[in-house]
C-alpha cells in the first residue's frame, strides 16, 4: 500500500511517473486538500481524480468537538466558505488572532512589534525558530525579500561572522531555507535550517537542518535563501508552530481564497493575521481560479466505463 500525502501538490508528470513505477498488485491511498493551492507543475491531479466520480472518495467536512476548540480549524473552514475569520476578542486567549491595520506601513509596524515583543514575552516562543512569516508576494515592502532583510536586522543584528553572496548577506544564527533539491547533501527544497559556522579560511558555512549539519562552499550559497519570511506558495506542504500572515491591498493581484486558506493551515499552534480589513475580505471572497484544462477526469471516466 502506497500512501501519498499532500497530494494537491502532485502534478501530472510526477503522478504519471509514480503510478507507472508501481506493481499492479499495489494499493494507493491518496490524501490531500483540493482547497489548497494547486500544484506548481501542470495539471490538477487530485481534483480531477475526485471530479471523475470513479475513484472511491471520502471528504472530511465535519469539525469534531476537540477540533472545534481550535480557532485555526474553525477559521480555516470559515475562509473556505468565503467568510472572514473571526476577530479575536480582546483579553480572551486563542490560537488565532486577527489584527486590523490601516495600510501597509501600519502592517509592517505591527508585524515587527508582534515578532520582537509579543512572541517571546507573551507567547513564550522563539521568534526565529518557532515563527514563520508567510506573505503572498515576493516583491514590494511586504514581500519576501524586503521582510527578510528587515527581520534579519531585527532578530540577528550583530552576528559573529557573515558573508555576502548572490544578493544575500548570511550571518551565524540566521534562519535559511534550501531552495533546490540536493540529493548529494540530502537536503531538499523547503528544508529550514540555522547557520552554525562561517569559515572565511575554508570558504564554507555549515547549516543545522534539524540536528543534521550540512556544509556549503561559498559558491554553493545560491542554493539557500534567508527564511525569516517566505511566500505562501513556497510554504505548501510544510507546517510551523507559529504563522504570521501580512495581508495588504499591495497584494491585490494574488489575494485569493485558496492562498489565504493554504497560509492559515500551515500554523500548528498559533496563527496571527495582520492586515487591512478590505484585503482580508477581498481574499476570502475571491474564488476566481483559472481552470486548468487537463481532460484527466474525462479520460478516467472513459477508461473505467
Amino acid at each position: 500500500l502506497l500512501v501519498i500525502d499532500e497530494a494537491s501538490m502532485v502534478d501530472t508528470i510526477l503522478m504519471n511517473s509514480l503510478l507507472k513505477s508501481l506493481p499492479d498488485r499495489a494499493g494507493v491511498l491518496v490524501v490531500g486538500d483540493i482547497d489548497q493551492l494547486p500544484s506548481v507543475g501542470a495539471g490538477a491531479v487530485l481534483s480531477d481524480i475526485i471530479a471523475s466520480g470513479k475513484i472511491h472518495t471520502a471528504r472530511l467536512t465535519e469539525i469534531f468537538r476537540q477540533a472545534a476548540s481550535s480557532q485555526i480549524i474553525v477559521n480555516a473552514h470559515r475562509i473556505n466558505e468565503g467568510k472572514a475569520p473571526f476577530k479575536s476578542e480582546k483579553g480572551k486567549p486563542t490560537d488565532f488572532y486577527v489584527i486590523h491595520c490601516q495600510d501597509a506601513e501600519d502592517i509592517h509596524d505591527k508585524l515587527t512589534k508582534v515578532i520582537a515583543d509579543r512572541i517571546p514575552n507573551v507567547f513564550k516562543m522563539n521568534p526565529i525558530t518557532d515563527v514563520q512569516v508567510l506573505t503572498p508576494m515576493n516583491r514590494g515592502g511586504l514581500g519576501v525579500k524586503s521582510l527578510n532583510i528587515e527581520l534579519q536586522k531585527l532578530l540577528n543584528p550583530s552576528p559573529m561572522a557573515s558573508i555576502t553572496k548572490f544578493g544575500w548577506t548570511f550571518g551565524i544564527g540566521d534562519k535559511v531555507v534550501q531552495s533546490v533539491n540536493n540529493y548529494d547533501k540530502e537536503v531538499f527544497n523547503g528544508d529550514l535550517g540555522l547557520i552554525k559556522t562561517i569559515d572565511h579560511v575554508e570558504l564554507e558555512i555549515t547549516v543545522d537542518f534539524d540536528d543534521k549539519i550540512v556544509t556549503y562552499d561559498f559558491n554553493e550559497l545560491d542554493e539557500v535563501d534567508l527564511a525569516y519570511a517566505t511566500s505562501i506558495h513556497k510554504s505548501q506542504g510544510s507546517e510551523y508552530p507559529v504563522v504570521i500572515m501580512p495581508l495588504s491591498m499591495q497584494h491585490y493581484m494574488l489575494l485569493q481564497r485558496n492562498l489565504i486558506y493554504t497560509g492559515v493551515t500551515r500554523g500548528k499552534k498559533l496563527v496571527i493575521m495582520i492586515g487591512e480589513p478590505k484585503a482580508i475580505q477581498m481574499g476570502v471572497s475571491n474564488f476566481k481560479q483559472s481552470k486548468r484544462l487537463t481532460k484527466l477526469s474525462e479520460r478516467i471516466i472513459e477508461l473505467t466505463s
